[in-house]
């Protein structure tokens, strides 16, 4: 039986209107990162989604930017967004506080496939704010535990100060079903766990490459690195998975903001099995 036939339907024909939420928790996961909880205005559900698919977030007059949601898919009453503030419209985010509004539109692109992966190990390899398209993932694997093989988290940060979600990553390292690793790139004294890149996890990380469906979802560079360190694992590219959220803008390919050859991010993904995406990812960005 499927996982996924546990959630709602998803109405796509109210994708593009959009509907207006309230902050309802602010956390300041980071120096430059943070975690919106947002709820409908009117009290009711929040939108349907599928783990891997993204949000417009529209804050008001600056404008909207994509953003992938970070919480649990099986959950009806909120939103989750976990947000890097590096322009405009994210720096506007970051400005909001509890009570606050802000306009929500989707949910748009692929998700990861999770269905495809019942019955398999699955290895998740994030960088970054990487982990936050990745943690609904987990959070519907651990849910469904039974439904799954051995579940691997490979996770690397530029500095321990950058680590996301540290209660629920100690909550998870506790887990016997589990396997995390942690990196960073650079250490300070308080930093105890790996330093370098984090396909040097790959090294000690437990799973039958043939059984296997990784998701990778963080930096260009880290997630090409990290496919040719599974691949060299014995990983098939066909069971590789990534997610490319590359010049996003419109969430609807039509300002062809984020179009790489004959794909529009938004549109076809943002997550692709390799061989899709492999003729176009080493495409400089613009």
């Amino acid at each position: 039986m499927s996982t996924l036939l546990a959630y709602p339907p998803i109405e796509r024909t109210s994708s593009l209107v959009p509907s207006p939420y309230v902050v309802r928790r602010f956390v300041c996961d980071t120096a430059d990162t943070f975690t919106l909880t947002l709820s409908p205005e009117s009290g009711g559900d929040a939108l349907c989604f599928l783990p891997g698919q993204f949000n417009m977030l529209y804050a008001f007059p600056t404008g909207d930017v994509p953003i992938s949601v970070s919480g649990a898919a099986s959950r009806r009453d909120v939103l989750i967004h976990t947000i890097r503030a590096v322009g405009p419209v994210t720096r506007a985010l970051a400005q909001l506080r509890r009570g606050d509004s802000v306009l929500v539109r989707g949910p748009f692109g692929v998700p990861w496939p999770i269905e495809k992966a019942v019955g398999h190990d699955v290895v998740l390899v994030a960088g970054g704010i990487g982990l936050a398209p990745l943690r609904p993932v987990l959070y519907h694997v651990l849910r469904h535990r039974r439904q799954f093989g051995r579940v691997v988290v490979l996770y690397g940060a530029r500095t321990p100060s950058d680590v996301l979600y540290r209660r629920e990553l100690a909550k998870w390292r506790s887990r016997t079903d589990l396997q995390l690793e942690m990196t960073v790139d650079r250490s300070d004294p308080s930093w105890h766990g790996d330093v370098g890149v984090v396909t040097q996890l790959l090294d000690r990380a437990h799973f039958e490459p043939a059984n296997t469906i990784a998701m990778i979802c963080g930096p260009e560079v880290m997630m090409h690195f990290s496919q040719l360190a599974l691949a060299k694992r014995g990983v098939p590219d066909s069971q590789i998975f990534v997610s490319m959220e590359r010049n996003m803008k419109c969430g609807v390919g039509s300002c062809g903001h984020c179009q790489l050859g004959p794909l529009f991010i938004c549109k076809d993904g943002p997550v692709f099995d390799y061989p899709r995406i492999a003729p176009v990812f080493s495409v400089k960005e613009l």
